[in-house]
């Protein structure tokens, strides 16, 4: 991605992913401020005026930029929610921040990710699979086939909405590859 945000930003666009509306009563002139406050409950940003004014700097820049909508009903409460572009960048920001959780002991079963995307509709789609499976230290046995012993079935099936290849996607959970000395050693298994 070539536009970054910072941690605060972040933070209010997972929230709001999380959430889906936030709702803040408020009369006052520094609304942002309650809304910032009640969108993100880490206490780190409330300790002083400049952490409240960089969350509202953040509300503001996502407001501009489209990524959230705040609206006024007519009880005086506030609503804030994410635009589409909004959820699309919150789904950017997850595809930056994927890792596979390596579990403290391993469930000795491989996870194996086969794909068969056409070449002609989803090259594009279909590189940017090889080079994520890669950051996230999976193996590659053959040039369509990936192995992680390490649950990674949400990861791989997030990929697939992204990139929209559902349909030439497979996982294999195997409890055997034969000669898995080689994948043991690189996952250091062993």
């Amino acid at each position: 991605m070539k536009e970054r945000y910072n941690i605060i930003t972040k933070e209010i666009l997972s929230s709001l992913a999380i959430a889906g509306i936030i709702m803040v009563a408020s009369t006052s002139p520094y609304f942002l401020i309650n809304i910032a406050r009640a969108v993100i409950k880490n206490k780190k940003y409330n300790r002083n005026k400049n952490n409240e004014q960089r969350l509202v700097g953040s509300l503001r820049r996502l407001k501009n930029n489209h990524l959230v909508i705040i609206k006024e009903k007519s009880d005086g409460k506030f609503v804030l929610e994410l635009t589409k572009e909004g959820k699309k960048k919150v789904e950017e920001i997850q595809f930056d921040n994927m890792k596979i959780k390596k579990p403290k002991v391993w469930d000795k079963k491989w996870r194996i990710v086969i794909f068969d995307i056409p070449e002609k509709q989803r090259k594009r789609a279909r590189d940017a699979l090889r080079e994520k499976l890669q950051k996230l230290g999976f193996y590659q046995l053959q040039k369509s086939v990936w192995v992680c012993p390490y649950p990674c079935e949400k990861e791989i099936n997030f990929l697939c909405e992204i990139f929209d290849i559902n349909p030439f996607i497979g996982i294999i959970i195997a409890e055997k590859i034969y000669n898995d000395i080689k994948l043991k050693r690189h996952f250091q298994l062993l």
